[in-house]
């Protein structure tokens, strides 16, 4: 259970109270992760300094029931003068709001003026896949070959990788499986991951990926338990999410790709690729671990942006 403090801020101590309940139901009831907590105690607690400031105290309760639209614009207008984008500006708005709502549930007042002002306007970005062709050579090792690395890493890393496009899995996923998941894995052809929210899904895991994971474990220098990690780093301990990122920086300049080729966007491709081949959308959605449908359709936006570049380029007429 994650600590679920307040900001160290001088609120009112009434709200001081209520923020802790707040993050308490957030972190026990919503099961949200730690970096998540620690995102709405930060982007709240801009809200509240900004407050206090901008009413000449620490606002109370009964403060944030009286807080009009301009209050609030007010807010927004120093966040963007002080270089905050749109999408930032928009997450604080949204834990304010939340937290709001909370207050609300609970008898402690209305903040109607949060509900009255719109969100800024964020443009959507797509998710940029990789042509299979690339995604597929995340794996081959010989283009790390001036690398001075003992051979158990490349084979780490290429298991990993296979584990992000063939499975479509986050990397905190990947990294949280344990030796005992892939034991399993080997007779039913299929893994059990633990995903956001600490939601369980069941994920195909190709013959060829746990051949990959096979080779790693059999290089690895170090005692693999059952239920400890099994993906870990260079003296034994977790692997670090950033250790995969920095050797998707090298396979990308090794393969000319642009940085927006992470190994996040391996799990975009998964889904892509998948769409590409006729799969259906809510099966996507399973796949992916997606609570909603909308999230996954915006990777038919992806593959219709596709077919698009494809007719432009390969039509005499275009």
């Amino acid at each position: 259970m994650p600590k679920t403090k307040p900001p160290a801020l001088s609120f009112a101590r009434d709200v001081a109270a209520e923020l802790t309940r707040w993050l308490t139901h957030l972190g026990s009831e919503r099961r949200m992760s730690p970096k998540t907590l620690e995102a709405y105690q930060r982007d709240i607690g801009q809200f509240l300094a900004f407050m206090a400031e901008h009413l000449g105290s620490a606002p109370s309760l009964k403060d944030l029931a009286k807080l009009t639209p301009q209050d609030v614009r007010a807010f927004m207008a120093a966040r963007r003068a002080a270089g905050i984008s749109g999408r930032s500006l928009m997450r604080v708005l949204a834990g304010a709001r939340s937290f709001a709502r909370f207050l609300e549930r609970n008898g402690k007042g209305k903040v109607a003026a949060l509900a009255a002002v719109r969100a800024p306007k964020v443009s959507k970005t797509l998710p940029k896949p990789l042509a299979a062709t690339a995604a597929r050579r995340m794996t081959e090792t010989d283009l790390r070959a001036g690398e001075e690395r003992a051979p158990w890493i490349f084979a780490r890393d290429a298991a990993v990788l296979a584990l992000l496009y063939g499975s479509g899995l986050r990397i905190s996923e990947a990294l949280s499986l344990k030796p005992a998941a892939i034991a399993i894995a080997e007779t039913s052809g299929a893994l059990v991951v633990t995903g956001k929210g600490g939601k369980a899904r069941m994920v195909p895991v190709l013959p060829q990926i746990l051949g990959l994971i096979a080779d790693y474990v059999a290089l690895c220098p170090f005692k693999l338990p059952a239920e400890g990690p099994l993906f870990v780093g260079a003296r034994g301990g977790p692997l670090s999410p950033r250790i995969l990122q920095l050797t998707m920086a090298r396979l990308r300049g090794a393969l000319g790709l642009p940085d927006t080729a992470t190994p996040h966007a391996l799990r975009h491709s998964f889904a892509t690729h998948l769409l590409a081949r006729g799969g259906d959308l809510r099966a996507i959605q399973e796949l992916l671990g997606h609570a909603s449908l909308s999230t996954t359709q915006i990777y038919t936006a992806v593959d219709s942006e596709r077919l698009l570049e494809v007719y432009k380029s390969a039509h005499p007429r275009a």
